[in-house]
């Protein structure tokens, strides 16, 4: 089940992404928003995070004008590995190398056929394991004990 929200920049992409989950038979659920009426990004990237954290959902997608501050209010929580994908390329190793858990995206510079590869690619590649893990141990270590 992937988690996904935009705000008012990301809107009309995040329906493209539906349309394309839907099509592929991927389950999703949408945090909206529901139009380009202007709101605020950490809204939908809070909702995202906290499904992901209360295992409503596996991953998550946010789309914002720059993908940027939907990934750093992302990573504000406990577990959350979120980075702003720009091409298929970086999917693929923000999957296999970082087991990235949501991909954000910015709706001002992907078009709608580059962000559907970008999910594919990132869907379709399995995390590592081995190193990368111990890696991911690390992590998890930092985020214990600098995030109260």
């Amino acid at each position: 089940m992937i988690a996904l929200g935009a705000d008012h920049g990301g809107y009309k992409l995040k329906e493209e992404i539906k349309k394309y989950l839907e099509e592929s038979g991927i389950e999703y659920k949408d945090y909206g928003t529901d139009s380009e009426e202007r709101t605020d990004y950490p809204i939908y990237a809070k909702k995202v995070a906290e499904a992901i954290q209360n295992k409503e959902c596996d991953c998550g997608i946010l789309v914002c004008r720059s993908g940027y501050g939907m990934t750093v209010v992302a990573n504000k929580f406990k577990g959350i590995r979120a980075a702003s994908i720009h091409d298929q390329e970086s999917a693929k190793y923000a999957k296999a190398d970082d087991d990235i858990n949501v991909v954000t995206l910015g709706g001002d510079y992907l078009t709608t056929n580059e962000a559907i590869c970008i999910i594919r690619n990132w869907l379709g590649t399995e995390f590592k394991g081995g190193r990368y893990e111990e890696r991911l141990k690390m992590v998890e270590e930092i985020e214990k004990n600098n995030m109260k």
